[in-house]
């Protein structure tokens, strides 16, 4: 496995392929041939828990410090989920969901203030506002009231200090749909996290919706594009799937980085590994990956062994599968202290901006 230290530049030595490779990667990153001064532009794309943790570790390093450059945060966010408050809200007022925006634009914050503390709020109780995060009402609130869904989410973003801008995928409002292994269809991404059975292929309804204004702008001017960590068929793929996007990733010169996830999702990916990942990416929107960024540290046995009986495994990888697939995997150190498998968002940040700086 290629290996990185996120405290140390980059000293593999690479085979000739390998190197070939890395070389293209060089060649496509402009940053290596834009000011110094200029921010590292990265352009983020993901959903639910995953995207809102490299986001947390990039906007701490979003103001020029120590004598690099900064960097300018674009996240891009799918806009199928239909459950929990954010669905309620689609289907009683015809809203955009709001959730996974306002979880981003909170990560970009940064640090504790109250109004940060206001917009993760959920009310409780049985009826009425009960299960509304505060943050959910007010994008709801602020769309109503301008007309313009990502006028309300850029106002939001002010408001919290968001050091970055956060973008909806696609305004249109799209459901998913899954075909499983055993060939049934399940429309609606609530309905496909609870379905049994393993998923063979997700699509959008409508079928390439088009991409909210600026998002192809942010992939063609982007040093790096970070795709996840997070539920490749919710979280991942449907960003992928909106109109133009997948053309857009094929001809940016930004390094284009899938951000392996540590554990497998029941019910979603199980047995898959992470060259699975990767060819479902291939397999529904082509190859847009140069390189996949892969946890090398393993967590305790005893964290494992209480995954494995709620049904989720380690996403193992291989070098040769993954460099047969055309991606240069890299391997760092990115688990977060404590008993719970997860990605440390200092430590993911520091590997993209790493990559971003150096080609790869």
């Amino acid at each position: 496995m290629v290996g990185m230290d996120v405290d140390a530049p980059f000293s593999e030595q690479w085979s000739q392929d390998d190197a070939r490779n890395r070389q293209q990667g060089v060649e496509r990153n402009e940053l290596l041939h834009a000011p110094k001064h200029r921010p590292t532009r990265i352009v983020a794309m993901g959903g639910g828990t995953g995207l809102p943790m490299v986001l947390k570790g990039l906007a701490r390093r979003a103001a020029p410090k120590g004598g690099q450059p900064g960097v300018d945060i674009t996240a891009v966010v799918a806009m199928s989920d239909d459950g929990g408050s954010s669905g309620r809200l689609r289907r009683l007022h015809g809203a955009l969901p709001p959730g996974d925006i306002r979880n981003c634009l909170v990560a970009l914050a940064g640090g504790k203030s109250a109004l940060r503390d206001v917009f993760q709020y959920r009310f409780g109780g049985a009826k009425g506002l009960a299960g509304h995060a505060v943050g959910n009402l007010l994008i709801a609130a602020l769309a109503e009231l301008k007309g313009d869904f990502l006028e309300a989410v850029r106002l939001s973003g002010e408001l919290l200090g968001a050091k970055g801008q956060v973008l909806p995928s696609t305004l249109a409002s799209v459901q998913l749909v899954a075909q499983m292994h055993d060939d049934t269809e399940v429309v609606g991404e609530r309905n496909i996290c609870r379905a049994q059975g393993r998923v063979r292929r997700v699509s959008l309804s409508p079928r390439s919706p088009p991409a909210v204004d600026g998002l192809l702008e942010a992939i063609y001017s982007a040093d790096l594009i970070a795709i996840g960590p997070g539920s490749l068929y919710s979280s991942v793929l449907p960003n992928l799937l909106v109109d133009g996007v997948a053309q857009a990733l094929k001809e940016t010169r930004a390094l284009k980085v899938m951000v392996a996830n540590l554990m497998t999702q029941p019910g979603e990916t199980d047995g898959m590994n992470c060259l699975d990942h990767v060819q479902a990416v291939i397999d529904h929107v082509g190859p847009v990956l140069d390189a996949v960024l892969v946890n090398g540290r393993m967590p305790s046995e005893e964290s494992i062994q209480r995954y494995a009986r709620k049904g989720s495994f380690m996403v193992t990888a291989e070098t040769r599968e993954l460099l047969s697939s055309g991606v240069i995997p890299v391997q760092a150190d990115l688990l977060k202290e404590g008993s719970k498998i997860r990605h440390d968002s200092r430590k993911v940040a520091a590997c993209l901006l790493k990559m971003a700086r150096s080609g790869l």
